[in-house]
């Protein structure tokens, strides 16, 4: 098949933990050829979808892991498959990327399906399966969410389209902050926010749990910094091994058939004790951890659903 990555420069990713370059190591293991280009070289041309990019082939060493052809302009119709991979935030530049992808959705595969991804992101998804979420509210009227954290006491306030653990503040009921960061957020941003309680077995870990075509196929564990209240990755959580409980199979197999209709083919989800905090379908990390961990080719399973879609 031909495959085009629509993903941040991949000259820049570590090679041992980025999923994008998991994905396009495997994609040339199974023969198809690989096509990158960046959000910004998507565009929209009196009725065609076209990228300009590059031709690439990947290695396993790091620095020149990535190897291109000259610049050229396709068009993305004559791809089998499109992967939308590139970071959030997810601001209007995102978005216009997928309502342009969607229009390719009669002659190839964008994976994850941009329409779903653009009515589904991370933190509003979870609010379709409210008892299996801890207690929420988005808002960005400062007395709704003080009424919030009276209610709760302890809390985790977040910008509600940020990411890898970028502005997430904890709030316990001793403190005096929550006007202060309220006019921080708001002064720069028109996005609401989210606050949640918080949850202790945090401390415990994050766990990330991946499902491929609505089906789980593993966990890692994502444990906070010494000090620290947030796990991710970036951050410096530091992932474990770790296996599926059954609360992680029950959650799973409640939003996996919903996951699987849209389309969304590689998923993320973040669990902590008995709580689904968050759904991943922008750009999910994780495989690298979790197959090393496992012993297992997750990235060949995705790859399988992938050309079971495309027949």
């Amino acid at each position: 098949m031909k495959i085009a990555f629509q993903m941040d420069p991949i000259g820049n990713v570590d090679i041992n933990a980025d999923s994008s370059f998991r994905l396009a190591e495997e994609a040339q293991a199974r023969g198809h050829e690989l096509f990158f280009y960046t959000p910004d070289h998507l565009a929209y041309q009196e009725g065609r979808v076209t990228a300009r990019g590059h031709d690439f082939t990947v290695q396993r060493v790091q620095g020149a892991h990535a190897q291109f052809g000259e610049e050229r302009e396709v068009d993305l119709s004559e791809y089998d498959v499109v992967w939308l991979r590139q970071d959030p935030p997810f601001d209007m530049h995102y978005i216009t990327s997928t309502h342009l992808l969607d229009r390719l959705k009669d002659t190839t595969l964008v994976v994850n399906d941009p329409f779903w991804v653009r009515n589904y992101p991370e933190k509003l998804m979870v609010l379709d399966f409210p008892d299996l979420t801890p207690p929420t509210t988005i808002a960005r009227d400062l007395d709704t969410i003080k009424a919030f954290k009276a209610k709760h006491g302890d809390v985790i306030l977040k910008p509600l389209y940020g990411n890898g653990g970028a502005g997430v503040f904890r709030l316990d009921a001793n403190d005096r902050n929550l006007t202060s960061l309220h006019e921080l957020f708001t002064g720069f941003s028109r996005e609401p926010l989210i606050v949640q309680k918080f949850l202790p077995a945090v401390s415990k870990g994050d766990k990330r749990v991946i499902l491929v075509d609505g089906e789980a196929v593993g966990a890692i564990n994502r444990v906070p910094a010494e000090g620290e209240t947030r796990s991710n990755m970036h951050v410096g959580g530091r992932p474990e091994k770790v296996g599926l409980t059954e609360r992680d199979r029950e959650i799973c197999a409640a939003i996996g058939p919903l996951l699987k209709e849209k389309g969304q083919v590689f998923v993320g989800i973040d669990v902590i004790g008995d709580y689904l905090t968050e759904i991943n379908v922008t750009s999910p990390t994780g495989i690298q951890e979790l197959e090393r961990f496992d012993g297992v080719n997750i990235v060949g399973k995705i790859w399988e659903a992938i050309e079971a879609r495309r027949g």
